[in-house]
């Protein structure tokens, strides 16, 4: 089970002075960055393996709707679905008929979760639909929902606005 803010135990002061020198020698206030050459996420591109538990997950329980179903360029025969997460963000998938790609691992360089903001309100009600549809679910600060979606992927709902984690500004 991954670790959440009420998990996380004081940590050694040599792991804080680390994070304090890659602060002092990266992080710049918000005022003396430059402007970011991005536009913005495109979207996230995680795997299915059924196309239609997919979609009743992520619409007919998160509220997510569905906005396309194409085929995969990259993979004859495979489907890239997207689904709208706001703000002209989008949560995509592929299914690759046919290829054993074997369960969910998280790995280095791979995908820990996927944190989606939604406001206080449809929070509540996405925590009660999880546990209406049997998702198995862990909620922390009050303000997050940890879950894993039909394939395994991990996903938080949280209630945070965008650019805000728990109280703080980080963008």
């Amino acid at each position: 089970m991954m670790k959440t803010p009420d998990d996380v135990q004081p940590e050694p002061p040599a792991i804080e002075a680390e994070r304090r020198r890659i602060r002092e020698k990266h992080l710049r206030p918000s005022g003396e960055r430059p402007a970011s050459s991005a536009r913005g996420l495109h979207h996230t591109a995680l795997i299915s393996s059924d196309v239609e538990r997919t979609i009743e997950f992520y619409q007919g329980v998160l509220d997510f709707p569905l906005t396309e179903l194409i085929e995969n360029r990259d993979y004859p025969g495979s489907s890239h679905f997207f689904f709208d997460l706001g703000n002209g963000n989008l949560l995509a998938f592929f299914d690759f008929p046919g290829l054993d790609v074997g369960p969910y691992a998280e790995i280095l360089g791979g995908l820990h979760h996927v944190a989606i903001s939604v406001g206080p309100e449809r929070w509540r009600e996405l925590v009660a639909r999880l546990e209406q549809a049997g998702v198995e679910h862990a909620v922390h600060s009050g303000v997050s929902v940890y879950f894993r979606d039909p394939d395994g992927a991990r996903i938080e709902l949280i209630a945070d606005p965008l650019g805000e984690m728990y109280g703080k500004q980080v963008l």
